[in-house]
């Protein structure tokens, strides 16, 4: 999902990918439920919150009890059906020359300029077990236990999103991704191909996102692959 608004503060874009789990259906409706309810926060709640100005405290807040709101609601929803569904979300907003992002899971979001940074941290077992020197980050690419989160909306019994706010500088993109798009290629590749040299132009960037999509699949990538990416050439202009 990506959606802009122009405002008396600028174009607002605000943006969120979601990996559901659960199989193909139970995931699907766990991850499109929250779209859902992320899609209507931004169009019935932010105005009031950015009219108001933007304080980090109150967004944080707000993105927190929206969240965990959710968590229950899918939780219910799998007990009642005695099925366990979940999904992952890493959500975006830019405002000014702002970037501010809630995370649960490990889908990621990246900040691309003339180097590459990721701005999320995976909630995952082996990205504890790296921040405990347990594992090197290579060694973690291909460790089955990869894909096993710490926590996710929905399958959790308590939700602590992570949250980051930056400067935005410019010219940039933001992708946004499932693990499954960025498994199979390198960091080096995802700047080369989606960085702001390269995806000056709309075209240009469904272009080389199926191109980045294809790579994975021909790399044998058989994990759902979802990704939405970002230009942002001047502040408040994307």
């Amino acid at each position: 999902m990506i959606k802009t608004a122009r405002t008396d503060y600028g174009k607002i874009c605000f943006a969120a990918v979601c990996d559901g789990m659960g199989g193909l259906a139970k995931g699907e409706l766990a991850s499109a439920s929250l779209i859902r309810i992320l899609s209507r926060w931004f169009e019935e709640k932010f105005p009031e919150i950015l009219y108001r100005g933007i304080r980090p405290k109150m967004l944080k807040k707000t993105w927190e009890q929206l969240i965990c709101e959710a968590n229950d609601r899918l939780g219910a929803y799998g007990r009642d059906r005695h099925v366990k569904l979940g999904t992952t979300v890493s959500v975006l907003l830019l405002a000014g020359n702002m970037y501010y992002i809630m995370h649960v899971g490990d889908s990621r979001i990246y900040k691309l300029t003339r180097e590459i940074r990721q701005l999320t941290k995976d909630q995952t077992v082996v990205q504890r077990e790296i921040d405990l020197g347990r594992l090197t980050p290579e060694e973690a690419r291909r460790d089955p236990r990869r894909n096993i989160l710490l926590q996710c909306v929905g399958a959790s019994s308590v939700i602590i999103p992570g949250f980051y706010m930056g400067n935005i500088e410019t010219p940039c993109s933001f992708l946004l991704c499932s693990d499954g798009f960025r498994h199979e290629i390198t960091a080096e590749e995802i700047l080369e191909r989606l960085g702001p040299e390269a995806v000056s132009e709309e075209k240009r960037m469904l272009e080389q996102l199926r191109f980045m999509a294809e790579l994975d699949k021909c790399r044998r990538e058989e994990d759902n692959i979802s990704a939405g990416l970002i230009y942002v050439y001047e502040s408040g202009r994307v």
